[in-house]
């Protein structure tokens, strides 16, 4: 049986699960909620290459990301950093999906699973 590994483990949740050489990471949200959309977007996906580095893998690798957007106006903002980050030849499977957050001061969280 294979193991599973759990990373930032909380309470609630953990950040990233590895089972299989797949990464399964929990939405990701901004640190510093007071960027705007473009901003709190380049800080999740840095979190997301952070934890992807330290399960041995990175965003060329990534299998389906889910994008949630707190207001849909926005969207073109999140794409403008999502744009920038995304590797060349390698864009994933993707979701956006408006949603309420958990917090009115996100303005997007992001899902992304990927192969190691």
């Amino acid at each position: 049986m294979s193991t599973i590994k759990r990373v930032n483990v909380a309470k609630r949740l953990s950040d990233m699960a590895v089972f299989n050489n797949v990464a399964y990471l929990a939405g990701q949200v901004a640190d510093d909620v007071t960027q705007d959309v473009t901003g709190q977007t380049a800080q999740v996906l840095a979190t997301i290459d952070k934890l992807l580095a330290e399960a041995g893998t990175d965003k060329t690798r990534i299998l389906m990301a889910q994008i949630f957007v707190a207001n849909m106006k926005e969207f073109d903002g999140m794409n403008k950093a999502w744009d920038a980050w995304v590797a060349d030849g390698n864009a994933p499977p993707r979701a956006t999906i408006e949603a309420r957050l958990a917090s009115a001061d996100y303005k997007v969280e992001i899902v992304v699973t990927a192969a190691i």
